[in-house]
């Protein structure tokens, strides 16, 4: 038998690999069931506490359970807020409100000389507790011409030599085209022989505002820079005036005939280069119709005594 080989010197050199031991087994600890218990209902509570947080509201269900705007809140006047200068003023008080308002535009003071022309007989005094709307404009109107309403507001035949073309009897002044369209519409009662104008500029033409004043006019209504563009040209004539209606109603924002930005500064030239003179003369009256802000009667007159 032979003997066995020696080990090499490599062989020698190298490490004899240490053989695994039995391998240790981790034995977990059983959980305490009420620490876990504990933290289940903390997890659990604190999903409960997430789920109960109010989700921010979208715009559109802000919107919906938001309450209304109030117009005070929105800077407009609050409802019931208005004065109806022509009912609740004596005339005396209207014809003050009408030179004060004038004087501001202005920007001068009559003299006492200037204020003595003016009567306050050129004021109309509307019914106390009366609506003054659409639908009771008429009625206002027919009231305001006493007697004389048929004949001056509702024949259609010109009279030569006292009744001319293009001269009414009665101007309504409004400071918006669609508000002149909801007056005339009150005055139906008037207008079946005898057409109204419309004199604004809004899908009308001067020359066919100027073909329908070639004919007898009893009633036109408009706003105040196309009046006047008509009565320089000599097509509107206020030879028969007898009534002058002021629109006073108020817009969204609270401005009226005499407030409201350039339409005021318009109505103004037209009073001043027209009206004045028929109204200091006596030929013709003036009519407030609708209410005016108490903001806007403060600003103009001064307390009551």
């Amino acid at each position: 038998m032979a003997p066995a080989p020696e080990p090499t010197a490599a062989a020698a050199g190298r490490k004899r690999n240490k053989p695994h031991g039995p391998s240790k087994t981790i034995t977990k600890k059983p959980a305490d069931p009420k620490s876990t218990s504990a933290k289940k209902e903390k997890k659990k509570h604190k999903h409960t506490h997430k789920e109960k947080k109010p989700r921010p509201p979208t715009p559109h269900a802000k919107k919906s359970t938001e309450p209304d705007q109030t117009p005070a809140a929105a800077g407009e006047e609050p409802a019931g807020g208005g004065v109806l200068l022509s009912s609740s003023m004596p005339p005396a008080r209207q014809l003050e409100f009408l030179l004060r308002s004038f004087e501001r535009a202005a920007k001068m003071r009559l003299s006492p000389l200037e204020l003595d022309c003016y009567s306050e007989g050129c004021m109309v005094q509307l019914a106390e507790g009366a609506s003054q709307d659409v639908e009771s404009f008429g009625g206002h109107v027919k009231r305001a011409f006493d007697v004389s309403w048929k004949e001056e507001l509702c024949e259609g035949n010109v009279v030569e030599g006292a009744i001319g073309v293009g001269s009414p009897a009665l101007l309504v002044i409004s400071s918006a085209a669609l508000r002149s369209l909801e007056l005339l519409r009150g005055l139906k009662m008037f207008t079946k022989e005898c057409r109204p104008v419309k004199l604004f500029a809004k899908h009308l033409k001067v020359e066919e505002q100027v073909a329908m004043l070639n004919a007898r006019v009893n009633i036109a209504c408009g706003t105040p820079s196309r009046i006047k563009k008509l009565i320089d040209t000599e097509a509107l004539s206020l030879s028969r005036l007898k009534l002058v209606i002021l629109d006073m109603q108020r817009d969204a924002k609270s401005f009226t005939l005499f407030t409201l930005p350039q339409v005021s500064n318009e109505f103004w030239d037209l009073y001043k280069g027209y009206l004045d003179q028929k109204v200091r003369g006596g030929d013709t009256r003036l009519c407030f119709y609708g209410d005016v802000s108490e903001k806007d009667v403060k600003k103009v007159l001064t307390p009551a005594e």
